[in-house]
C-alpha cells in the first residue's frame, strides 16, 4: 500500500493539543460536579461572610475581613488541589478511567499537567469570586502581588502532591473519607479561620509547619500586613512540594 492511502494520516495528535484538549475537559468536569462546586466554591465562600459578619472568633485587633480573606484563600487553593483532586482522582482509578487514559496516546506527564492546568484554572476562578466577595465586605489588601502568585503557585504545587499520593496509594472510600477529614481538621487548625495565637505554645509550633498554615500566614503576612517576601512560609511550602510531589510520583498507583 502506497504511502499517503489516508488523509489524514493515522496517529496521535501534538502533545500540546492533548494537553489542552483534557484539560478542558477536567475542568468541565469539575464544574459540573455539584459536590466539588460545594467544596471548592460555596463553603469558603459561607465562611467568608459568616466569620466576617458575626463576631464568632476573636480575630485581633482590626477589621475580621482583612484576617480571614487570605486564610479563606489559602483554603481555597486546598479544597480544590488537595481534596478536590484526591476525591476524583481516587475514583478515577477505582473505575478505571486511569488505566485507560494510560493506554492512550496521552503520556502520564501530560495527563498530570493537565490535571494541574484544571486545579489552576479553578483556583483563578476561586481567587476572583471570593476577592470580590471579600472587596464588598470591606477588605483591604495591599502588599506585593509576586509574593501572593507565588505562595499560592507553591500552595498548589504542595496540596496537589499530597492529593495525588493519597489517591494513589488509598482506595476511592478511604480517600473520600480522609481527605475530607483533613479538610475539616487544617480548616479548624490551619490557621484559616482561628488564629494560631489560639493554641498552646508546643502544638502552634508543630501546626506553623504545615502547608495550610504557611500558606494563610504568608498570605496573611503580605495582603493585610504588607510585609515582604515571607521566605519561612515560602521555604515550608516548597518542602512539602518536594515531599508531596516526590511520593506522588514513586508510590502513585494507576489501578
Amino acid at each position: 500500500m502506497s504511502a499517503g492511502t489516508y488523509a489524514p494520516r493515522p496517529g496521535a495528535a501534538p502533545v500540546g493539543r492533548m494537553i489542552a484538549a483534557q484539560a478542558g475537559l477536567e475542568t468541565r468536569m469539575l464544574l459540573r460536579n455539584g459536590e466539588q462546586l460545594l467544596l471548592t466554591v460555596i463553603i469558603p465562600a459561607l465562611l467568608l461572610v459568616l466569620f466576617s459578619a458575626v463576631d464568632v472568633v476573636d480575630t485581633g485587633d482590626g477589621e475580621r475581613v482583612d484576617f480571614l480573606a487570605p486564610g479563606v484563600l489559602a483554603l481555597a487553593v486546598m479544597s480544590t488541589a488537595f481534596t478536590g483532586q484526591a476525591i476524583a482522582t481516587g475514583f478515577e482509578r477505582r473505575y478505571g478511567v486511569l488505566k485507560r487514559l494510560g493506554a492512550s496516546p496521552l503520556p502520564r506527564w501530560a495527563l498530570m499537567t493537565a490535571k494541574t492546568l484544571s486545579v489552576l484554572v479553578t483556583e483563578v476562578l476561586q481567587v476572583a469570586l471570593l476577592t470580590v466577595i471579600a472587596l464588598a465586605l470591606g477588605w483591604s489588601p495591599h502588599g506585593n502581588p509576586a509574593w501572593v502568585v507565588l505562595l499560592l503557585l507553591l500552595g498548589t504545587a504542595a496540596f496537589s502532591g499530597l492529593g495525588l499520593l493519597m489517591a494513589g496509594t488509598l482506595k476511592a472510600e478511604a480517600t473520600l473519607a480522609a481527605a475530607n477529614l483533613v479538610f475539616l481538621l487544617l480548616l479548624v487548625a490551619g490557621g484559616v479561620i482561628v488564629p494560631l495565637d489560639k493554641f498552646p505554645g508546643a502544638v502552634r509550633s508543630v501546626l506553623e509547619l504545615l502547608p495550610i498554615t504557611a500558606l494563610s500566614d504568608g498570605l496573611r503576612e503580605v495582603l493585610q500586613h504588607g510585609a515582604g517576601m515571607p521566605a519561612k512560609d515560602l521555604v515550608v511550602l516548597a518542602v512539602w512540594t518536594v515531599l508531596g510531589l516526590g511520593a506522588a510520583g514513586r508510590f502513585f498507583r494507576w489501578e
